[in-house]
C-alpha cells in the first residue's frame, strides 16, 4: 500500500500533469481530457491513482465528470489555491503541522455545525454510517469525515479541506479497522442526538490516533 505521504507527491505530480497536458493541448474551459487509462498511460501510474486524483480535482471544482460522456476541464487555469498551497508546503516543509492543524479546524468546524443544526442531525448518511459498522461492512476513513464537511454545505471549506487532506500526508485513504469504527461509532451516536460534547471527545480521541500513525518527520 503507498504511504500517504507517496500518494500526496503523486498527487501533485498528476496536477502537473494535467496542467502541462492541458497547455500543450490548448484545451479550453469546458474541452474533454483524455480518458483515465490515457491519462495512467501517459503518467505512467496506476488508473485507480489517476481516479482518485481526478475525484479530488472533481471536489475542487476543477473538473467536471458527465457520466457517459467523459471528464471536462472547468476553470482549471484561473484556479490558483492548488500552486499556492504546494508551494507552501515545497517550500517549508516544517509548516506540514500547520497544514494538519488548519485540516482539523474545518473538521471540528463541521462537527460543531451538525451538532447545533437538528436538520444536519436527521441526516440519513449517519445511520447509513452506522449500519455499515454494524453489519461489519468496509468505510474508508476519509468518507465519513467528507460526509460531515460535505453536510454542511460550505463549498469554500469542502475545497480546502480536500487539499489540505491531500498535503497533510496524514492516511486518510484507508479503510477503518474495528477498533476506530468503534469510535467512530460513538462519534456518529452523537451527531444523531446533537452532543457536541461526546462528538468532539470521539473525534479528538480517533484523530490522534490517526495521526500516530504517521510517524514525525
Amino acid at each position: 500500500m503507498e504511504s500517504q505521504k507517496t500518494y500526496s507527491k503523486m498527487f501533485l505530480e498528476i496536477v502537473g500533469g494535467l496542467r502541462n497536458l492541458i497547455k500543450e493541448e490548448d484545451i479550453k474551459t469546458g474541452g474533454k481530457l483524455p480518458s483515465e487509462r490515457e491519462l495512467a498511460e501517459r503518467m505512467n501510474v496506476g488508473r485507480s491513482t489517476i481516479r482518485e486524483a481526478l475525484r479530488s480535482l472533481e471536489l475542487l471544482g476543477l473538473i467536471e465528470t458527465r457520466r457517459g460522456e467523459g471528464t471536462f476541464l472547468a476553470d482549471f487555469q484561473k484556479n490558483q489555491f492548488v500552486d499556492v498551497l504546494s508551494g507552501f508546503i515545497l517550500q517549508q516543509p516544517t509548516s506540514i503541522r500547520d497544514v494538519r492543524e488548519t485540516r482539523k479546524i474545518h473538521e471540528i468546524s463541521a462537527i460543531q455545525k451538525i451538532c447545533n443544526c437538528s436538520t444536519l442531525q436527521k441526516m440519513p448518511v449517519w445511520n447509513g454510517f452506522l449500519l455499515k459498522i454494524e453489519q461489519h461492512m468496509c468505510i474508508k476513513r476519509i468518507d465519513v469525515i467528507r460526509e460531515m464537511i460535505v453536510s454542511t454545505g460550505n463549498r469554500l471549506s469542502l475545497k480546502i479541506w480536500m487539499l489540505l487532506t491531500q498535503y497533510s500526508q496524514v492516511p486518510y485513504g484507508v479503510e477503518m479497522t474495528v477498533e476506530e469504527k468503534n469510535i467512530i461509532r460513538d462519534l456518529l451516536s452523537a451527531l444523531v442526538i446533537g452532543d457536541e460534547g461526546k462528538a468532539l471527545t470521539s473525534y479528538f480521541n480517533w484523530s490522534e490516533r490517526v495521526e500516530g500513525e504517521r510517524g514525525e518527520e
